[in-house]
């Protein structure tokens, strides 16, 4: 679906974001509609710790500037580590991926259904180094798992691709070179 279909949309939505790049644009088309999303933070596959809190702390900067709600969770990179025990060596946009997509989709559900939510969705396929369609089935089976709702929304239309680097460059926003976790890092430095 289309961003623009979040406008027929009245109930609250909570949306997974991993960093200020990759949610600048969603959370712009958010606030000028009047979208009734908050920004939710779960992210322990960022790799190392530093890394973790700028990225954060961006998304944290790009909420306030913009006054759209914020709600932070714990770093436990454990989860991650757990949830994508031996899959070291798969490749980005591989199974990896799939598991970590999942696990942070179900955190994101889990949290909508417990804290009256009606639907859940995420960024975390807006970049070009994510499988859009792998993030969805992620969303997907997670629906099916918990009963949330989730929103298949492509954030890459819409002119939400070009409001994002626009958002960036004009709030001088962090940009990493790194998809986030420690495989990814490791991949970055090679």
């Amino acid at each position: 679906m289309l961003c623009t279909d979040l406008l027929n949309y009245t109930g609250r939505g909570l949306l997974l974001v991993c960093c200020a790049p990759c949610c600048a644009g969603a959370v712009d088309f958010i606030a000028k509609n009047k979208v009734n999303m908050t920004l939710f933070f779960y992210n322990p596959n960022i790799y190392p710790l530093d890394e973790y809190e700028k990225r954060k702390a961006e998304v944290i900067r790009l909420a306030n500037t913009y006054n759209v709600p914020f709600i932070d969770t714990d770093y436990t990179p454990s989860e991650y580590m757990e949830a994508t025990k031996g899959k070291g060596d798969c490749p980005e946009r591989g199974e990896r991926c799939f598991l970590c997509f999942k696990l942070r989709l179900l955190k994101t559900a889990l949290y909508a259904k417990h804290n009256g939510f009606d639907y859940f969705t995420s960024t975390l396929g807006f970049s070009r180094w994510k499988n859009l369609s792998q993030v969805d089935t992620a969303g997907f089976e997670v629906e099916k798992i918990t009963g949330e709702k989730y929103l298949d929304v492509n954030w890459r239309k819409s002119g939400i691709q070009e409001l994002a680097r626009q958002v960036v460059r004009e709030n001088k926003i962090y940009e990493q070179n790194y998809c986030g976790c420690i495989y990814s890092f490791q991949n970055s430095k090679k």
